[in-house]
């Protein structure tokens, strides 16, 4: 019993620690800021509490919502809505998440910066968070995201017979470049990297075979999700139960742009190293490749997120990643220094 004390001790401590540097390096925070921490009834409350435990010690002012669980993108309760327009950090860790819904955009233009961190719990906080150095994550995220900006194709393999083409957009991502001064803007656990992908260019076969969520029933993949895509668009479906699972539930809804290819990421959290059926880390995993499929910007109700695991990437004809390890010496030299 002593030793699971200490243990407990030790973890509450690390907690506490995760919790400010959320606060202080990811989404600094100001005495006399207000903070919005929201936790669905499926959120892990103790990291909430923690968080605001830290928001108080640095001066500022927050609110913790709590109310039942909904479904992702979906309405934001009233009382969410509303506190979210005075707030100018929302701090999410509800299961629910509200990326995208009309609170966000809301909220989002009336200056208050949105933090997406949905279904975080306590080890994963200590994890991708507190034993992070969340510098060299920002400095990744920024040289893989003008290395991809700079070229013109992007090609996608795996060893799970993964083998997707896609066009870069050379306007850029509005999700890794620096802050707009005259709106909010939301934000990301660190581990992870982009660029912008002509949706309808996206051809060949695309494969998940780490995790992908939603829908519920999904999360860590025991068999692959194998696609077709053609001109942006999922037309075929294979891969057994889970695949047919994946198809049902983006049909359901009888829009053709939730089935449209959304975004390409890369996942570097050292503190990821293998899925869990957690999305937030999952699409973190070191050295994978994650793809979003569900246009909401163009009209999706719904959007889901899917991980390639070893995954292989040329930009234009330079290789960049090979089966999950950063090949390109100047990303290399960064990367290693995350997982030494």
């Amino acid at each position: 019993m002593e030793a699971e004390t200490i243990e407990a001790e030790a973890m509450e401590a690390e907690l506490r620690h995760a919790a400010r540097v959320l606060l202080t390096e990811v989404r600094p925070v100001a005495p006399g800021d207000r903070v919005l921490i929201t936790a669905d009834s499926q959120a892990d409350q103790q990291v909430a509490r923690a968080t605001e435990a830290a928001a108080r010690a640095l001066g500022a002012e927050p609110t913790v919502l709590t109310y039942p669980t909904g479904t992702p993108v979906g309405p934001a309760p009233p009382a969410v809505a509303t506190a979210a327009l005075q707030a100018g950090h929302w701090i999410n860790f509800s299961v629910g998440y509200h990326l995208y819904s009309a609170a966000y955009e809301a909220a989002l233009a009336n200056g208050c910066v949105y933090v997406e961190l949905t279904g975080m719990d306590v080890d994963m906080m200590i994890r991708t968070i507190g034993r992070v150095d969340n510098a060299l994550l920002d400095e990744v995220k920024t040289l893989l995201y003008r290395k991809s900006q700079a070229v013109s194709t992007l090609r996608l393999t795996s060893p799970a017979g993964c083998d997707v083409t896609m066009t870069v957009d050379p306007a850029g991502d509005p999700f890794w470049e620096d802050p707009p001064s005259d709106r909010g803007w939301p934000q990301m656990l660190g581990g992870q990297s982009g660029c912008m992908v002509v949706r309808e260019s996206a051809n060949g076969t695309l494969v998940f075979d780490g995790a992908a969520w939603p829908p519920d029933s999904l999360g860590l993949l025991k068999r692959p999700i194998v696609m077709t895509l053609v001109d942006g668009y999922a037309t075929q479906f294979s891969g057994g139960r889970e695949a047919e699972l994946y198809e049902q539930w983006l049909r359901s809804v009888d829009s053709a742009e939730a089935l449209m290819f959304d975004h390409f990421c890369y996942g570097f959290n050292p503190g990821v190293r293998k899925p869990t059926g957690r999305i937030l880390e999952d699409e973190r995993v070191f050295g994978c490749v994650q793809i979003g499929i569900g246009a909401t910007e163009l009209g999706s109700p719904v959007h889901s997120d899917g991980v390639v695991l070893r995954p292989t990437v040329w930009l234009d004809d330079q290789l960049v990643q090979a089966d999950g390890a950063y090949v390109d010496p100047e990303i290399a030299a960064l990367t290693d220094r995350l997982i030494a």
